[in-house]
């Protein structure tokens, strides 16, 4: 690939995946392991970055996540990946977590992740990725924030 690939808008990488929380994947007081919200976190970021950039993706950074709500049994979990940042070969993936009552339809935002994955070529070694758009002031807010994220990455490598 070269490196001259089209640009594409933030919204063609975004996904949501949704799963409902099981027994086998609460701890005993019913609330969700975070590890399990982790691995969800991860798929949904890669699926996003693997749509944006059309190459199979490595995950090579997690910001801090925070929980801020329990999620239990029985409540359907949502996450919404979207590129919000695009280097060379890097994407940085917004991903955001809501936990629903699918009864009462209460909805609670859990957390938000931000997680850098780099695109791989066949051989295996790092690829360019297409370039971003924002197309609207929120958007260009979000590019930035993302922008100012990944110099503190690379600052403190």
């Amino acid at each position: 690939m070269s490196d001259t690939l089209p640009p594409k808008p933030m919204r063609a990488s975004r996904i949501t995946i949704a799963q409902l929380m099981q027994l086998e994947q609460a701890n005993l007081l019913g609330n969700v392991h975070g590890g399990w919200i982790m691995k969800l976190v991860d798929e949904a970021g890669a699926l996003a970055s693997m749509r944006h950039a059309q190459q199979r993706v490595v995950t090579v950074a997690i910001d801090q996540m925070v929980f801020r709500q329990p999620i239990r049994i029985g409540d359907l979990v949502s996450l919404t990946a979207e590129v919000t940042y695009t280097g060379r070969t890097s994407m940085e993936v917004e991903v955001q977590v809501v936990a629903e009552n699918p009864i009462t339809g209460e909805r609670t935002h859990t957390n938000t992740a931000y997680l850098v994955y780099v695109a791989l070529g066949e051989d295996g070694k790092p690829a360019p990725v297409p370039p971003l758009i924002a197309e609207n002031p929120a958007e260009k807010a979000r590019m930035q924030a993302a922008k100012e994220r990944q110099q503190r990455r690379l600052a403190q490598k």
